[in-house]
């Protein structure tokens, strides 16, 4: 009779070496102790509490009415991409052909794709840091390097171009960042995006990925596209979707306009995994772009007030400190000064220690600045009722003035 099989030879390295995604695993633990009757308020995942907008989902009612519920192509229908080229053009000053366009099932599978499809082992790609959580185990899996730039909360945790020129290497493929940032709520300003371009122009096998998700959560007044600098342009992949900017999370729809060759190689991989996104879905995403953006506006000044309320709020809790976002919806205060205070036998020695502290002693879930490349800060998303912010904070106050 043959042994069992192992775990080890069961499954392969590239899953066990896999982190999970942090925001996912901190949900999951809120909703577990949710389940044993407590009232956990979870402030962890980047999920808009807004509903999608009635137009857009009366667009696909009615795109189901007429029977569109068949395969769509790979990357995307005409109508979809066709409206995306009109978006880049209006909003980005990006021009770009629709044979650049490909539409994935989420702007996460797009990031996915390109370094399934630009990778090989031994290619670098730099990471700003803070970044989003999967950036990194994503670019993993494309067998590349991450090289992680950092940038505290001094500096509005934006990495400067200098930094960017003294770590491009003949490894680097591309670098990869987004604007607004998940998790830090940064929006890199057009004349700090034009010195990271001057000094990318200057390596011609060195791409840029500028995930841009948070387009349409800007406070700043002005949303700058790195993919519309003239040095740049032909060497720059803008990723986008509609999950944050109009509400849409479970529909599963992102975009990436890129180089020919880039877009069409991101298409073949897709074609292999997943193919296109659904009929109806595409169908509401080309009427999302072309109409009325007055729900999307009116969603980013809740935003802006729940900020300006929360900043004030923030403040007043001893070892926080914290700088003003100027996107998104989160807010990632530097809470170094608590470590080494206890309460109980608990001792507070890095970020996942506080934020499992919170959980447990006044059931406020937060995800753990370590997942996001800075273990001195962790990330507080204001995508909740101004009630259930309040009471957050009110609790994070009352947990952090227990430790001694």
């Amino acid at each position: 009779m043959s042994s069992p099989i192992s775990n080890k030879t069961l499954l392969s390295k590239r899953i066990t070496q896999m982190s999970a995604s942090a925001t996912i695993a901190m949900s999951q633990l809120a909703r577990d102790l949710s389940a044993k009757g407590h009232d956990v308020i979870s402030l962890s995942l980047g999920e808009p509490d807004f509903d999608t907008p009635v137009h857009i989902k009366e667009a696909a009612k009615k795109a189901l009415d007429e029977g569109q519920t068949k395969y769509t192509p790979v990357p995307g229908r005409e109508e979809l991409r066709a409206a995306i080229k009109t978006k880049f053009k209006r909003d980005n000053n990006i021009d770009c052909e629709i044979n650049q366009i490909v539409v994935s099932n989420g702007a996460k599978q797009s990031i996915a794709n390109l370094s399934l499809t630009m990778l090989d082992e031994g290619d670098e790609v730099i990471i700003f840091s803070p970044y989003w959580v999967s950036y990194y185990e994503i670019v993993k899996l494309g067998l590349g390097t991450p090289v992680i730039l950092n940038a505290g909360i001094e500096s509005d945790f934006k990495v400067t171009a200098e930094q960017l020129n003294n770590a491009i290497t003949n490894r680097t493929k591309f670098i990869l960042f987004s604007s607004p940032c998940n998790p830090t709520g940064s929006v890199y300003e057009e004349q700090e995006l034009r010195a990271i371009a001057d000094v990318v122009a200057k390596h011609d096998d060195v791409y840029i990925v500028a995930d841009e998700i948070y387009e349409y959560i800007n406070f700043t007044g002005k949303h700058a596209s790195i993919g519309s600098f003239a040095n740049v342009k032909d060497r720059t992949i803008t990723v986008n979707g509609f999950s944050k900017g109009f509400a849409m999370t479970g529909w599963r729809l992102g975009y990436m306009c890129a180089p020919k060759a880039i877009a069409a190689a991101c298409s073949k991989m897709q074609g292999q995994f997943t193919s296109g996104a659904t009929a109806f879905g595409q169908l509401a995403g080309a009427h999302a772009l072309l109409s009325d953006m007055t729900p999307t506006n009116e969603m980013r000044k809740a935003y802006r007030a729940r900020r300006d309320m929360m900043m004030e709020k923030l403040k007043e809790i001893p070892g926080f400190k914290v700088n003003q976002p100027e996107g998104a919806f989160y807010i990632f205060p530097d809470i170094s000064a608590l470590f080494g205070k206890k309460h109980g036998d608990t001792v507070i020695n890095n970020s996942v220690d506080l934020c499992n502290y919170l959980l447990q002693n006044v059931h406020v879930a937060l995800v753990p600045g370590s997942a996001f490349g800075n273990d001195n800060c962790l990330r507080i998303s204001y995508a909740a009722s101004d009630e259930q912010l309040k009471e957050a904070v009110r609790r994070i106050k009352k947990g952090v003035e227990q430790l001694v």
